[in-house]
């Protein structure tokens, strides 16, 4: 039974429709690439998922268990994940309160979260607000992994970093990945360092599934039509 599985969802925001019969699945210790341009529907499937957007039509289960009509929180509680796409940290807290204030139980603690990013201990201390860009994008996935999730989305992680902060959070990402087994779905666009972290990929146009497979199995083919400029 798959973790995490979508089959024929459809959304829409107001009377306008986003998605047209999406269909994913994330088994346990998976890495997904969720793929496509922008304005594709690639955001608004996280949004599905994390239930901060109903879905119409089809199934969205979570280790079997139909989410239709759960909130947010009841996603989060039951192992979802999220880092937001424009981190969205607390600005008003400090970085060691933004870790503390979502915590659940489990392996993943303020010891763990600095283990992965030592920026974090030395900084625990200061706002969030006077964070870089890089440092708010290491507290976001901190925040997320803090909730002990089961699965982990990451919403264009990398987006508008420095080269050398976007080499630490893929760094990142292949250590949760070979160190914990957790699922996880990662939406960006650099083909590149997917193919470092990713089993799969599932790519998005116009709120459709055009290609679902191994990552391995992409060719320029799939890529040129879909993800190229």
């Amino acid at each position: 039974m798959s973790l995490l599985k979508l089959s024929n969802v459809s959304a829409f925001y107001d009377a306008s429709q986003a998605l047209f019969d999406v269909s994913l699945s994330v088994e346990a210790g998976e890495v997904i690439a969720l793929m496509g341009r922008n304005g594709m529907g690639k955001s608004t499937t996280v949004k599905v998922i994390c239930r901060m957007l109903a879905h119409r039509d089809g199934q969205v289960l979570l280790d079997g268990q139909e989410m239709t009509g759960w909130p947010s929180h009841l996603a989060a509680r039951a192992g979802i994940g999220l880092v937001p796409e424009g981190r969205r940290c607390f600005s008003n807290l400090t970085v060691r309160e933004n870790l503390i204030a979502v915590a659940r139980p489990g392996v993943w603690s303020l010891k763990s979260v600095a283990a992965l990013f030592p920026r974090l201990r030395e900084r625990q201390h200061q706002g969030a607000a006077s964070l870089s860009g890089g440092e708010q994008q290491m507290l976001a996935i901190g925040r997320a992994l803090m909730t002990n999730p089961r699965i982990l989305i990451l919403d264009e992680a990398t987006e508008g970093l420095a080269p050398l902060v976007r080499r630490e959070i893929w760094i990142a990402i292949a250590r949760l990945k070979v160190e914990t087994g957790m699922a996880i779905v990662v939406v960006d666009k650099s083909i590149k360092e997917l193919a470092k972290v990713a089993d799969k990929a599932v790519i998005l146009e116009k709120g459709i599934n055009v290609w679902n497979g191994k990552f391995s199995e992409l060719t320029p083919a799939v890529t040129d039509p879909y993800l190229g400029v």
